[in-house]
């Protein structure tokens, strides 16, 4: 089955009164909210599924990003990984701190979506089953691992490569050797669980060099659908406490990354929201679907007006 044919719907009831984030709904734009200056769109995991299928099935080449508070803080200082997130075809709230700051700038639908989640959302749905997929991440021997456990969970799934890279930036020829190999392979989806903002600008670098059609960013998916890591219940994810949960199980490595970037997130976003502070987010690609932009504010308010008069 040709990921062409893959079909996403996600329907929603529309208001008589619509917000700023109902009006860019309306007009067919993808609303998204500004967190410290990174663009995460309004999405559910519905709607992030929707986005991905048509983005495949639009045949423009792009990546997936999820966007939590670490990313969002490396972002402060790394003009290199703003720009990726900015250049990302499909952006999706990793966390509910985005989902709650998105929520008190209008975007009532918005919810969590985790990168994980989404990878086995993927994987369940029938509208990616004539999708090819690529792993690239993890420690020695993880991606062949996950393979195994996603073939077992997903008996039809077509995974046709997979690649540990090592802890530094790939060399020339290990380069050529993966180019060769995905050139080999083919894949539909790239999934890269390398963590951020590795990651993210591995993706912005390679897709124009990769033989595939999109790239998924996905952390720790890797650790979690292996078991190397537990997950943590649903309560806890949705009382906004995942970070507490993956402290306890990698203190050395997480403790002092939550120490730092925890309480400056509440600070500054504390200061964007109350409007002392003002945090302008990159131009996201417009081609992509990405977000509004001034150039369509025109056909948002037109959309919603002509929407409020019927």
């Amino acid at each position: 089955m040709s990921t062409q044919s893959a079909v996403a719907r996600a329907t929603t009831s529309p208001r008589r009164t619509i917000s700023y984030a109902h009006r860019l709904e309306v007009a067919g734009e993808n609303p998204c909210a500004n967190v410290l200056g990174v663009q995460v769109e309004a999405l559910d995991m519905e709607r992030a599924v929707s986005r991905v299928a048509d983005t495949l099935r639009s045949g423009r080449k792009g990546y997936v990003c999820a966007i939590g508070v670490h990313s969002v803080m490396e972002a402060q200082h790394d003009a290199e990984l703003a720009a990726a997130f900015a250049g990302a075809a499909v952006a999706v709230p990793d966390g509910m701190p985005m989902v709650w700051v998105g929520r008190l700038q209008g975007h009532d639908r918005m919810e969590r979506v985790a990168g994980p989640d989404l990878m086995l959302e993927v994987f369940r749905r029938a509208e990616f089953a004539g999708c090819r997929h690529f792993l690239y991440g993890g420690n020695e021997g993880v991606a062949d691992q996950l393979a195994a456990a996603l073939q077992s969970r997903f008996p039809t799934s077509q995974i046709v490569g997979t690649y540990t890279p090592p802890f530094r930036d790939l060399q020339e020829k290990e380069e050529e050797e993966l180019i060769a190999q995905v050139e080999n392979c083919k894949p539909d989806i790239f999934w890269v669980g390398i963590s951020t903002p590795k990651q993210e600008k591995f993706m912005r670098s390679n897709l124009p060099r990769l033989n595939t059609r999109l790239m998924f960013g996905v952390g720790a998916a890797f650790d979690f659908h292996t078991g190397r890591i537990q997950d943590s219940p649903l309560w806890v994810k949705q009382a906004g406490l995942q970070w507490l949960h993956r402290v306890i199980q990698e203190p050395r490595r997480l403790l002092w990354r939550y120490l730092r970037n925890n309480p400056l997130f509440l600070w500054r976003i504390s200061l964007q929201l109350s409007g002392l502070r003002t945090y302008t987010p990159l131009p996201v690609p417009i081609d992509g679907g990405r977000c509004n932009s001034t150039a369509n504010l025109s056909k948002v308010n037109t959309a919603a007006h002509e929407y409020e008069a019927n």
